[in-house]
């Protein structure tokens, strides 16, 4: 969950913390419970830290000014143990005379064995967190090394549990040393000076150039090197790579807030995610294969692993992957594929679905899958992620930082990819449908005009959102692809204003959910076009009539022209005709935009709801 920062540079003035501060704000979308700052200074390290979001630290730091470095590590929180205190903020010091910082993100899960260890040497704690344990067992090495690396992989190789610690020591003013499991860390190579960072946004206003970090490593960093080795102690070195977005990517670009922002680049996000998916003959292609031809052409099973938001991305893959390759998929939440003892061999490919890479729940599904022989594709916006790294096969979104906690256009990239992966398997296999795969990409190419088509006619669902602000339920209906784009409305109200919201297959109505529905009570409705097969358009028409006549109020989301609705609609929102499988690229844009608006009416922070953070890095 939590944002981690570190930099180390060749003077000592206010770079550090400049540095620091900067990669902290650009992080913030990961925690918002505290933030705190150390920089080593003077033969002393120097801390703030404060509860709340970014701007108390910032205020404690003009209030009481932190001496110049060249070095500092930075943090900012998503509370696991120990509530968003002053005292549980990250730094945590360690050692008798409190002369090593270190950060943490993660959960150690041994925490307590650990601490009663060293209670029992007379170790007094300040705080409620399991990273003080790590602060404390680093500083106690550190006195029986002499060496801040050395110390750290000594601290490593007895913890339990996912985790990237960062740490900092006065006797060593120009080194940063940090290390990873199961945790997100990357290393930014500058000149003269070198970042680590949770992902490249903490430096990319500073350097374009990064180095990915594998599982269980330890990284050094001075002004002028970068090393690298195992908790083994054995030298290693991380695949280099550039940042293909500047910082100016990551800034809010004239846009109220960041949510706005990215629901205004889903057009760019949708036709970026298209680029460069065919070879010179028209042939679609992946970014990373380590899976042959043959052993695709044997998958006779999908299992589409994720959470929240991106599971509803997979439901909707899964009608359109059925469809074109006919081979059977399933949607599981990553949380639950393993626990539950699932039945997949070398015949079944798992795909993995998640915007940062880091996601724990879905990392540890994706381990488990290769650990029983399954092949094993990623889809991720975030170049060296551990999952794409564990993966045998990549297919980058290429939506840009979303820094935004409830996500919008990393959404449409995720179905957009899994459409291309979808139509790549289909082209692999031959069949039925493997002449289709160049007509749909034709066809895909038109969705981002479409959808900035549509984003030019918001205005009365903004209105709708205005005026609604009170509410205090609201429900969602679809059918086909439609149904997980309801669940996916339904979430986006959850997560920004804070009401009951729920989505439904319509078809369910009659099985119990119709109670719900009483006089004045809003259901937002996605129609399925005329054209979808199996008369299911007719069946959500007639479902329409159903809630309206117990007194329900109809928000239609509708193709343009489709006349049917408008009798039983007290609003119809239109959207661009396109194809039945496309439709959720467009559905879904008129309720990210319900949803923005109605927790901006209500004076809601929909950039950092609450209790939320970007990325689950922890189970």
């Amino acid at each position: 969950m939590c944002g981690i920062v570190g930099y180390v540079g060749p003077r000592r003035d206010d770079r550090a913390q400049q540095v620091v501060m900067e990669g902290l704000a650009r992080l913030e979308y990961r925690g918002y419970d505290s933030a705190g700052i150390a920089l080593v200074a003077d033969g002393e390290v120097a801390t703030r830290k404060a509860a709340g979001k970014l701007a108390n630290l910032r205020a404690a730091l003009e209030n009481a000014p932190l001496p110049p470095s060249a070095a500092g590590i930075g943090h900012t929180r998503w509370a696991t143990h120990g509530g968003p205190t002053d005292a549980n903020a990250h730094p945590h010091r360690g050692g008798t005379d409190g002369r090593l910082a270190l950060i943490h993100n993660g959960i150690i899960e041994n925490f307590h064995s650990l601490k009663t260890e060293l209670l029992a040497d007379g170790v007094e704690f300040t705080s409620e967190t399991d990273t003080e344990v790590a602060a404390h067992l680093v500083a106690r090495a550190y006195e029986q090394t002499g060496d801040l690396t050395e110390a750290m992989r000594a601290v490593v190789n007895r913890l339990e549990g996912a985790f990237t610690l960062l740490a900092v020591h006065a006797d060593a003013p120009q080194t940063v040393v940090g290390a990873r499991r199961n945790s997100p860390l990357v290393v930014g190579l500058g000149d003269g000076e070198n970042f680590l960072g949770s992902d490249v946004a903490a430096f990319i206003g500073y350097t374009k150039q990064a180095m990915e970090m594998g599982q269980d490593q330890i990284a050094t960093i001075t002004p002028t090197s970068v090393e690298v080795i195992g908790f083994d102690g054995q030298p290693a070195q991380g695949a280099r790579f550039e940042v293909t977005w500047d910082a100016a990517a990551a800034e809010k670009g004239g846009y109220a807030t960041f949510m706005e922002k990215e629901i205004n680049e889903q057009p760019h996000a949708v036709g970026d995610t298209l680029l460069g998916r065919t070879d010179s003959a028209g042939a679609l292609v992946l970014d990373e294969v380590r899976i042959s031809e043959d052993e695709l052409r044997a998958v006779d099973r999908i299992v589409i692993v994720a959470c929240g938001t991106a599971s509803y991305a997979g439901m909707v893959a899964k009608y359109a992957i059925e469809h074109w390759t006919r081979i059977q998929c399933e949607v599981e939440l990553a949380h639950e594929f393993r626990y539950r003892d699932p039945v997949i061999g070398a015949n079944t490919l798992v795909v993995s679905i998640s915007q940062s890479g880091e996601t724990m729940d879905t990392l540890m599904a994706v381990k488990h899958a290769r650990e029983l022989g399954a092949k094993t594709v990623s889809i991720c916006n975030t170049h060296g992620a551990t999952i794409p790294r564990e993966s045998d096969a990549v297919l980058y979104t290429h939506a840009g930082p979303e820094i935004a906690v409830a996500s919008t256009k990393a959404f449409l990239a995720q179905i957009t990819a899994c459409y291309v992966l979808g139509l790549y398997l289909a082209q692999l296999r031959g069949g039925t449908h493997a002449d289709e795969a160049q007509a749909v990409m034709r066809e895909l190419a038109q969705v981002p005009e479409k959808i900035e088509t549509l984003l030019g006619q918001m205005d009365r669902v903004k209105e709708i959102a205005y005026f609604m602000a009170d509410t205090r339920s609201v429900l969602f209906l679809g059918r086909h692809v439609g149904y997980p784009i309801a669940m996916e409305g339904a979430l986006k109200l959850k997560e920004l204003a804070y009401i009951h919201a729920e989505g439904f297959a319509a078809g369910e109505l009659k099985h119990g959910p119709i109670a719900l529905i009483e006089p004045g009570q809003p259901v937002f409705i996605v129609v399925p076009g005329p054209d979808t097969p199996h008369g299911l358009h007719h069946k959500v028409v007639s479902n329409i009539q159903e809630i309206r006549a117990r007194g329900a109020r109809t928000l239609v989301i509708a193709e343009e022209g489709d006349e049917d609705v408008v009798p039983f609609a007290d609003e119809v929102i239109r959207i661009p005709a396109t194809p039945p499988l496309l439709a959720p690229l467009l559905s879904v844009v008129p309720l990210q935009v319900f949803a923005l608006e109605l927790a901006t009416a209500k004076g809601l922070d929909v950039d950092q709801p609450r209790n939320l953070a970007k990325s689950v890095t922890v189970e």
